[in-house]
C-alpha cells in the first residue's frame, strides 16, 4: 500500500473543526487519566507528531490516525493541529489506521475484532488479505473474529476486569450463554489466571460430557420399561377379553418399577356373557 504526500505541504496546520473522525473507529475506550496527561503534555510542549488525515470529497478532512492527539488538542483549546495529508482511498485509510493503532497503542481484543470485522464487511477484504496487510497470522485474525460471539454484556465484563484474550477464548469453548456467564463470574471471583481458567473450563466440559453419557445410558432402560409396560397391559387385556376380570397396578420409586397383575380364582369373577 502506498500513500503520497502533496509536494510542498508535508505538514499542514489544519483547523480542528475541519477534521471529522472516521465513520468506523478502531478505538472506543479512552482512559480519562491518560487523556488528562496527554492534554497536559500538549499544553506544555505542543503536538510533537502530526496526525494523519485524508481529504474528502466535501473538501474537509477525515482522520486516519491520531484521535487521542486530536482530542487532547481540543481539550487544550487549540484551534489548529499539525497534519500530514495522505492521498488514499477510504479502504486504504481503514487498513492503515488499524495497523497504526495496533503498533502505537494496542487496541483491546474486542476493539481489534470489531475493526477487522468492519474491514471485511465494508471494504470487501477477506481474512487472508486482512492478515497480510496487518502482518498478522491468519489464525490470530480468526481468533479475533471469534471473539464477536460474546454478548455485549460479556464483552463489557471481560474488559472491565481486564481478562486476557486467552481467558476469552477459553470461555468460548462453552456454547451455552448461561453456562458461560456463570463460568465468567466464577473466574473473576476466584481470580483465575489463564492456565487455571483453561483447566476450569475443561472440567465443566468433562462433567457435561459425563452427564450426557449417563443420560444416553438411561434412555434404553426407560425405553425397555415402556415396552414391558405395554406388553403387560396387552396381556391383561387378552385375559379380560376371555371373560376373566383381571386387573393390574403399577408403582415405582428411585430404584425400581413394580407391576402387580391380579387374576381371580373364583368362577364368580368370570364374565359369563363373554365366555359363553
Amino acid at each position: 500500500m502506498r500513500f503520497s504526500i502533496g509536494r510542498g505541504k508535508k505538514i499542514s496546520q489544519i483547523p480542528i473543526v475541519q477534521i471529522r473522525p472516521r465513520s468506523i473507529r478502531q478505538r472506543k475506550n479512552y482512559s480519562a487519566d491518560q487523556m488528562q496527561e496527554l492534554a497536559l503534555s500538549v499544553r506544555r510542549h505542543g503536538i510533537l507528531e502530526p496526525v494523519l488525515v485524508r481529504r474528502t470529497d466535501s473538501n474537509e478532512y477525515e482522520l486516519i490516525s491520531g484521535e487521542r492527539r486530536l482530542r487532547a488538542a481540543a481539550m487544550c483549546g487549540k484551534k489548529k493541529i499539525p497534519c500530514i495529508v495522505f492521498d488514499c482511498s477510504p479502504r486504504e485509510a481503514a487498513v492503515y489506521a488499524l495497523s497504526e493503532n495496533i503498533q502505537r497503542c494496542p487496541l483491546d481484543p474486542f476493539e481489534e475484532a470489531d475493526s477487522i470485522s468492519a474491514m471485511i464487511k465494508h471494504y470487501g477484504l477477506n481474512r487472508t488479505e486482512v492478515s497480510a496487510r496487518l502482518g498478522k497470522k491468519a489464525s490470530l485474525v480468526a481468533q479475533r473474529l471469534n471473539l464477536l460471539r460474546f454478548t455485549g454484556d460479556e464483552k463489557d465484563i471481560i474488559t472491565k476486569y481486564r481478562l486476557t484474550d486467552r481467558h476469552a477464548l477459553a470461555l468460548l469453548r462453552l456454547n451455552d450463554i448461561i453456562r458461560r456467564k456463570m463460568a465468567l463470574s466464577e473466574i473473576i471471583e476466584r481470580g483465575l489466571n489463564v492456565s487455571q481458567t483453561e483447566e476450569y473450563i475443561s472440567g465443566i466440559l468433562k462433567n457435561k460430557k459425563t452427564e450426557h453419557s449417563r443420560r444416553q445410558k438411561k434412555c434404553p432402560v426407560i425405553k425397555d420399561i415402556k415396552i414391558l409396560e405395554n406388553t403387560i397391559n396387552k396381556a391383561v387385556d387378552t385375559i379380560r377379553s376371555s371373560g376373566i376380570r383381571a386387573s393390574s397396578t403399577q408403582t415405582e420409586n428411585d430404584e425400581f418399577v413394580e407391576y402387580t397383575v391380579r387374576i381371580p380364582k373364583s368362577p364368580r369373577n368370570i364374565d359369563k356373557k363373554v365366555s359363553a
